[in-house]
This record gives structure tokens, C-alpha cells and sequence, in this order.
């Protein structure tokens, strides 16, 4: 029997979800290692963006370690060590792409669009010039976006899945 290398229904599985993380970025509680920031000021979509792969990248190199280190300490009858796991999981904190992981950042701009049409973020008014490199003309500003009443009030439920709290189940 082989295994489809895709599951049928839900796509890959992740350490957590992106409107979990988006919530709790944003409430200012810093999840999975990112920085915390402050929640009235908020952050812009581009920064959450790549805390949000970060964040994963941390978490995919921690449970891969984690699980190689298991694997070796079984074959080898001996207790798991934390060490091994903290050098491996640094290991593969280098190798493993930034672009691999989760998705790119137009899919994140629509996946955040969703979060405003459901009103659960808003900007706060806050925005800074783009910096491009090189002779470019000057970007769009980036706008700071925070949560509202209405994102914090909404279950987690909704927040595992903002599309369907929006178009409903179909």
C-alpha cells in the first residue's frame, strides 16, 4: 500500500493555523517565538506575513528534530536527549527555505482580506513609507492593521477557518 505524498481534504498539516497565529500576533502576545508588539499600534500585513513563516520554520525544525532524535534514541536504546534535539533543530533551522513553507504572500494579502471583510481587523492609521532597493519609485505606504472587538470576540472555530465564518459551510 503507498501513501498519497497530498492528503485527499485539508492540505498538509501545519504546527498551527494562520488566523490563530494572525490573532495572537496581534493581541500582542508574540506566539511561537515571534516578537510581541504592541496591540493598540498593530502591525503591517508584510510584517505579520513573515513572522508568520518564521514562526513555522522554527516549528517544523523543532518537530523534525524532535522526531529524528526519537527515532535515533529508540534504535539506540537510550534516553532522548535535549541537547540533540536543540543542535538539530538549529541544523535544520538553517537548511529548510524560507519559501517552502506555508504560503506565498499574495495568498496571505486574499487569506487577510477574508479577516477584514469579517471586520475582525482594521487599520489603526499608522502608516510608514515602503523602502525599495535600488532607483525604484516610491511602493504603497504600509498601513498598520490591529484587531477589533469583533476579531477578538470570534471563536476559535471561526478563526481556524475565516472563509468559512465568512461565505459559510458552502
Amino acid at each position: 500500500m503507498t501513501l498519497a505524498l497530498k492528503p485527499k481534504r485539508g492540505g498538509f498539516l501545519k504546527p498551527f493555523g494562520c488566523g490563530e497565529f494572525i490573532r495572537d500576533f496581534l493581541l500582542g502576545k508574540g506566539p511561537y517565538g515571534s516578537p510581541k508588539i504592541a496591540p493598540k499600534i498593530g502591525a503591517p500585513q508584510s510584517e505579520i506575513f513573515k513572522q508568520y513563516k518564521l514562526a513555522l520554520i522554527r516549528e517544523i525544525s523543532l518537530d523534525r528534530a524532535t522526531e529524528f532524535e526519537e527515532k535515533i534514541a529508540r534504535k539506540k536504546g537510550r534516553a532522548i536527549s535535549p541537547d540533540e534535539i536543540e543542535e538539530l533543530a538549529a541544523k535544520y533551522l538553517v537548511r529548510i527555505p524560507y519559501k517552502t513553507i506555508a504560503c506565498r504572500f499574495h495568498s496571505f494579502v486574499v487569506y487577510f482580506s477574508d479577516l477584514q471583510k469579517l471586520d475582525w481587523v482594521e487599520p489603526t492609521g499608522v502608516v510608514e513609507p515602503s523602502k525599495f532597493q535600488g532607483h525604484y519609485p516610491p511602493g504603497p505606504p504600509r498601513k498598520y492593521f490591529r484587531l477589533t472587538k469583533a476579531g477578538k470576540e470570534a471563536s476559535d472555530d471561526a478563526w481556524r477557518n475565516p472563509h468559512r465564518a465568512l461565505y459559510g459551510r458552502y
